[in-house]
């Protein structure tokens, strides 16, 4: 389902895609950009995503005293539980100061954090995240 095959199923990850963001981005090319935004955005021929099922219609703004503050919204905020070997410590450590920022929740998925991470940064920002405990070889740290 998620492999793009020549007589298979349209994806929005297919080869004119990938080029067309390929090029913009290796060659600095606004119009290779324009090309990608049109191939992913106009599914109006052949709708790929739940995005592509909504029609829009025109209609009164919401006043914004009836919009839930930004502080509100980013404590739902939260990153998937990566594994501290898929990604690179310097973007684990990224995501997790980014969402204690934001007040949001960032999730080790398995520990294995250098415990030098549990305690805050001289700046104040921590690099801790959620480590997940329970399973086999996980610690539960409460500091």
């Amino acid at each position: 389902m998620y492999q793009w095959k020549k007589d298979g199923e349209f994806h929005l990850w297919n080869p004119d895609t990938i080029a067309a963001v390929q090029d913009a981005s290796k060659n600095n090319d606004l119009k290779r950009y324009k090309d990608f935004a049109k191939l992913i955005n106009d599914q109006s021929a052949q709708p790929a995503t739940l995005r592509s099922l909504f029609k829009f219609k025109n209609a009164a703004p919401v006043p914004i005293d009836e919009v839930e503050p930004v502080s509100e919204i980013v404590k739902r905020f939260v990153t998937g539980a990566m594994s501290f070997g898929s990604i690179s410590r310097g973007a684990h450590e990224a995501m997790a100061i980014a969402m204690n920022r934001l007040g949001g929740k960032s999730n080790t998925g398995e520990g294995g954090e250098d415990p030098i991470r549990f305690k805050p940064f001289p700046d104040g920002d921590s690099a801790r995240s959620a480590v997940q405990a329970g399973r086999v070889g996980q610690v539960r740290r409460n500091n």
